[in-house]
């Protein structure tokens, strides 16, 4: 017995050090890749002092980049193809959910959680805006569906439950349209006409973000991480009272804004100890080496650096981190799009643009040894639902299931490859996958199909359908006119030719509509069903519905004469 335990024990320290060499040989082998930082930084406007790109900033939201060229190479990969197996090991693979339009009930929550687990996501980013339980002097901001204190909880718990990381976003400077909309906050508004950003001069501001921070913390106090946002402030500096801050302290606006980050940042770091914060790049990238070592930031926070466009090459992001290497940021995360990204009225993802713009940030992660010693931390899989607070709903979740599935896969194994598309389809319960025409074929088993299946009929065939019996059907056209109309005019004879294939096509689409109602009702809460159907059905089935309106009533006139 004791030779047994003798000898596992020497197995066991064995084993240890063979994890120990190869630790080492590892970090040997990142060591040894050095990267000569990109300096060739162009001047930007002095607007923005010694800027460090010439990258017009967009947030989340924008797609143009004009970008110099640094050097760097990375293999590029088609769909068909793999990158090495390292690539999939992401250590963070967070799933954005974006409430700040079509927030779904938690009942939908239960049912996804598992999905997202079972593809690969490890942890959730959700953007709650005005879905947030605020309370006390905060409860303006709340929509009238916000989730109750409950259902925060319910939903860490579901989390947990399904291993996924629940880091809740919160945004500090830019795209607080929800808040600043309300009279009682419109005097922190930057310009007095734009509710998109704070001014950072008035004392209330800060202390309405410590107020906000402190309820959304203390409701996530198993978080590890916080996300500040800090995207698009757009007109800061424009204000008066930034104007006069600038010229009393010959500041520029890069200055400014990191001087308001990092009053937010040690507000969170001397409240919550341990606690991790990650911010959206695009502010950073116009702001200078120097202000940003000098600012102190790269401690206490992690840039998000997101782009979404299908195709980009290395170097177009190898600016940016360099650039954060060289000012003392110690890890980055980047963001991909699953859906949101390609239009603010889109409703229907397009699978192949997605799935490249992971291929493209694979590429950028096997380059990021080449940045040590800044390391790749996660990524986030953005799914915007709007643009800003004011804008139309983007694609719907349901509908976006199957990008994000692609998507998700596409980064586990390193490529969109035979394995990736399988393992799609068998979680999605679909029959094939088609990429480039964005469609999927089969009944499909996950969350929501009905609402997937259903929109694609609404996306691809209402307008169209209902256009060609206007404009095409020579029925109508020669004896059903607007003029026969608006003078309740017409030949039975002549109407019976169409009506009943007019009357079929409204029935057809009246029943799917109700049914897709219905379904959207079980997922959603009614502002989000009624501005949906408002937004993609109402303007086309309208006309219709009109049509076969008139088309009743002049036919049971029985060919009167023409009303004056």
């Amino acid at each position: 017995m004791a030779c047994q335990r003798s000898t596992k024990l020497n197995l066991l320290r064995l084993a240890v050090l063979l994890v120990v060499a190869l630790a080492g040989i590892k970090f040997l082998l990142r060591d040894s890749l050095t990267l000569e930082l990109h300096r060739h930084i162009p001047k930007d406007s002095g607007f923005w002092g010694d800027t460090g790109d010439t990258s017009q900033g967009a947030g989340p939201r924008s797609q143009a980049l004009e970008l110099p060229v640094v050097k760097i190479t990375a293999p590029r990969q088609g769909p068909g193809q793999q990158g090495p197996k390292d690539s999939g090991a992401t250590e963070m693979r967070l799933v954005h959910l974006d409430l700040k339009g079509a927030a779904p009930k938690v009942s939908y929550l239960e049912q996804l959680f598992p999905l997202l687990s079972r593809l690969g996501a490890n942890g959730v980013l959700i953007e709650y805006e005005d879905m947030f339980p605020f309370k006390g002097e905060l409860e303006v901001l709340r929509s009238p569906y916000a989730y109750s204190e409950e259902d925060i909880d319910w939903i860490q718990q579901l989390a947990e439950l399904h291993k996924l990381e629940v880091v809740p976003l919160v945004q500090t400077f830019g795209h607080v349209e929800f808040i600043l909309k309300h009279e009682k906050y419109q005097h922190l508004r930057e310009v007095e006409r734009f509710p998109n950003s704070f001014n950072p001069h008035v004392p209330d501001t800060l202390a309405l973000l410590k107020s906000l921070l402190s309820q959304v913390m203390e409701k996530h106090r198993r978080s590890s991480w916080i996300h500040i946002g800090a995207d698009e402030v757009f007109h800061l500096g424009e204000g008066m009272d930034s104007k006069s801050w600038m010229s009393h302290n010959r500041g520029d606006v890069g200055t400014m804004y990191l001087k308001h980050i990092k009053q937010v940042l040690g507000f969170i770091a001397a409240r919550y100890q341990g606690l991790r914060a990650l911010m959206w790049d695009d502010m950073l990238r116009k702001i200078s080496t120097g202000a940003l070592r000098e600012s102190g930031i790269a401690k206490q926070v992690s840039p998000v650096v997101w782009f979404y466009a299908p195709d980009f090459e290395v170097e177009q992001i190898g600016q940016f981190l360099a650039k954060y290497a060289e000012s003392g940021f110690e890890a980055v995360w980047f963001a991909s799009a699953f859906k949101g990204t390609t239009g603010p009225a889109q409703a229907w993802p397009p699978l192949n643009h997605h799935v490249r713009n992971q291929l493209s940030w694979l590429r950028v992660m096997q380059a990021m040894p080449r940045f040590a010693p800044l390391r790749f931390q996660g990524i986030v899989l953005t799914g915007w639902q709007r643009y800003d607070h004011y804008s139309v709903l983007c694609e719907l979740l349901p509908v976006g299931i199957p990008s994000l599935a692609a998507c998700l896969q596409t980064l586990v194994h390193g490529g969109f490859v035979e394995e990736t598309r399988r393992k799609v389809l068998d979680v999605l319960g679909f029959q094939s996958l088609q990429l480039e025409q964005g469609t999927c074929e089969g009944r499909g088993a996950f969350p929501g199909v009905e609402i997937y299946h259903m929109v694609e009929q609404v996306n691809g065939h209402l307008k169209e359908s209902i256009q060609k019996a206007l404009e095409e059907e020579s029925g109508i056209k020669g004896w059903f006119s607007p003029y026969h109309r608006k003078h309740q005019f017409g030949n039975p004879r002549n109407m019976e030719s169409f009506g009943s294939k007019l009357l079929k096509l409204h029935e057809d689409w009246e029943s799917l509509v109700r049914e897709l109602r219905a379904q959207l009702e079980s997922i959603y809460f009614p502002d989000t069903v009624e501005e949906w159907m408002e937004e993609n059905v109402s303007p086309y089935l309208d006309q219709l519905r009109d049509l076969v309106r008139d088309y009743r009533a002049i036919i049971r006139l029985n060919a009167r004469p023409k009303a004056s």
